[in-house]
Parts: structure tokens; C-alpha cells; sequence
């Protein structure tokens, strides 16, 4: 075994008890809002109240599954919110034209986010600024180019193309499928490509990475390309959904830090080099049924808001000391 394998399996195997602890914590948290709820005189677990935690967790999910790529490597993205925005605007736009239609509109927006991506890696690899402020700056441009060309709301979505934010198979919404599909390509490209080896070996200790011959730059650049073409996955999911593209809908779904707290909560290290997509996918689900107990009780915005907080800063705060008592 390698030095690459024997990096992505340690940081595989120390995923396991945190991985293990959010998946208890979410059922721990949705026998606890049902009793809750049923306490109220309402009903939790319905076909269309499951349903509906599907659809609305499936965009956070694509964009967390990216997230989780770019914090394994060391990294992070806070331009996510803003590149969902700008996607959503940029297939409605190609959708309603005269000559446009879905597939131009899909592989505009996907080398739009690319593009996003690549200037992302570049200036953390090239001109050495932290990933923190690259991201925040690449933000506030395309902030900048939305709010000067949009007011509002524009284009218009097809219905054929609205399907894939509303319609089903049985129980389950075609926007999960998308999700669940993203997040098994992500956890295969980690867990069985070189690639995923070389994200792992770079977030884990990125000069003894270089040191062994890996092209950490690359790496690095690679992984915020894939974070940002899940954001225009995330921004086409939403336009359908929406039926047009919206210059806010990416900053009103918080979807930068939400992303980032969904993979913190699934127990990958905001250092990089442990975790894992299947983390991400149960820290997604959690903060979704949270969010359902919520609005089953009508909990107001700022109750909401504080707990949340209080429960990502318990969960780090239980990795850290877990892994402090129990070193891999």
C-alpha cells in the first residue's frame, strides 16, 4: 500500500465515528421532533412532509457534496451562494431567448461555474492568497455583476425543464435523485480514483503532499472547479424550482455557510484530510428535519437561528474532544 492509499484510508477510517454519530444524532433528532410535534397536535413524518425535506434538502446537498471536496484539500469556498445565484439567472436567461433552450442553457451555466472554479484555485495556487479571501472576493464580484445588471427576477424556465425541481418517483423527488447521484460520484472520485487520494494527501499535510510528488496546485485548483460546477448544478435546480432565474436566491438560502456547516457537522475537519461525502449527506439531513420540526411548531426565525448555532458548535466541539481522547 502507498503512501497516497494508506493517506485516503486514514482519512476514510477517521471518519467512521463521526460519520456513525451524526447518522445516530438524526435519528436521535427526528424521534425527538416527532414525539414534539405529535405533543402539538401535529404530524411529523407524512409521505408529503417526507417528501418535502427531500426537495428542500437537495440543494444544499449538491453544493455541500462540493464544499466537501474543496475543505477535504484544505480549502473552503464562500462564493458558492453567489455562483448559484448568477447560474439560476444565467439558464433562465439562455432558456427564454429565441434560440435558446435546455442543453445550451446546462452547458452555459456548467462552464460559467467552471470558469468560477478555476479563477477560485488560480488565485489561492498562483497568487498565494488564502482560500477564505480568494472565495470572498470572487463573491463579492459576481455580487457585483448581478446587482448591476438584475433587479429582480428574469427569464423564464420551460416547463419540461421545472419538472426536475418538482416532480417524483414515488416518494422520492427527481431534484434527491440528483443529489443522491452527485454525492455518489463524489464518494467514488474519493474513495477509488487518484484524485480523491491526492485530495486527501494535500488537506492532510499539503508540503509533505508536494514533497512525495503530488501537484498540490493542481489538486487544489481541481477540487474548487468540481465545488463550483455542483453551485451551477445547485443554481439549474433552483431555477427549475423557481421558474425563472432570482438575483438573491443563492445569500437567501445562506447556502456559503450552510454548505460549510452541513460538512462540519458530518464530521470532515475544516483542516482537511479527514471526512467524507457520507458525513456531508447525514449533516445536510439534520439541519433539513431540523428545520421541518421547526416549521411544524412555528418557531420563530431567531429561535431557529440560535439553535442551529448551538448545535454545529456541540458537534465540533465533540469531534474535536473525541478525537483529542482517541487519536487514529
Amino acid at each position: 500500500m502507498n503512501l497516497l492509499t494508506r493517506t485516503a484510508t486514514l482519512g476514510q477510517a477517521r471518519l467512521r465515528r463521526p460519520t456513525s454519530m451524526v447518522f445516530l444524532a438524526l435519528l436521535a433528532l427526528t424521534a425527538i421532533g416527532w414525539a414534539l410535534v405529535a405533543l402539538d397536535g401535529g404530524r411529523l413524518l407524512t409521505l408529503e412532509s417526507v417528501v418535502g425535506i427531500q426537495q428542500r434538502s437537495a440543494a444544499l446537498g449538491i453544493v455541500a457534496v462540493g464544499q466537501t471536496l474543496a475543505i477535504l484539500a484544505g480549502s473552503l469556498d464562500l462564493s458558492v451562494a453567489y455562483l448559484i445565484s448568477l447560474s439560476s439567472l444565467v439558464a433562465a436567461e439562455i432558456m427564454a431567448g429565441r434560440d435558446g433552450g435546455i442543453g445550451p442553457a446546462v452547458a452555459a451555466v456548467l462552464a460559467v461555474a467552471a470558469l468560477v472554479g478555476l479563477v477560485n484555485g488560480l488565485v489561492i495556487t498562483r497568487l498565494r492568497v488564502h482560500a477564505f479571501i480568494a472565495t470572498l472576493g470572487v463573491a463579492l464580484i459576481i455580487k457585483g455583476v448581478v446587482d448591476h445588471l438584475y433587479d429582480g427576477p428574469a427569464g423564464k424556465v420551460p416547463e419540461s425543464f421545472q419538472l426536475l425541481g418538482y416532480s417524483r418517483a414515488g416518494p422520492f423527488p427527481v431534484s434527491a435523485m440528483l443529489w443522491a447521484g452527485v454525492a455518489v460520484a463524489a464518494w467514488f472520485l474519493l474513495s477509488r480514483t487518484r484524485l480523491g487520494h491526492h485530495i486527501y494527501a494535500v488537506g492532510g499535510d499539503e508540503e509533505v503532499a508536494r514533497l512525495s510528488g503530488i501537484r498540490t496546485g493542481r489538486v487544489l485548483v481541481i477540487t474548487h472547479v468540481l465545488c463550483s460546477v455542483c453551485a451551477g448544478v445547485a443554481g439549474l435546480l433552483l431555477a427549475a424550482r423557481l421558474g425563472a432565474g432570482a438575483p438573491t436566491v443563492g445569500t437567501d438560502g445562506g447556502y456559503d455557510l450552510e454548505s460549510i456547516a452541513a460538512v462540519v457537522l458530518g464530521g470532515t475537519a475544516l483542516a482537511g484530510g479527514r471526512g467524507g461525502v457520507a458525513g456531508t449527506v447525514g449533516g445536510v439531513l439534520l439541519l433539513a428535519v431540523l428545520d421541518s420540526v421547526f416549521n411544524e411548531l412555528a418557531v420563530d426565525s431567531f429561535a431557529k437561528d440560535v439553535v442551529r448555532g448551538v448545535v454545529i458548535v456541540v458537534a465540533v466541539a465533540v469531534y474535536a474532544r473525541r478525537g483529542t481522547r482517541r487519536p487514529a
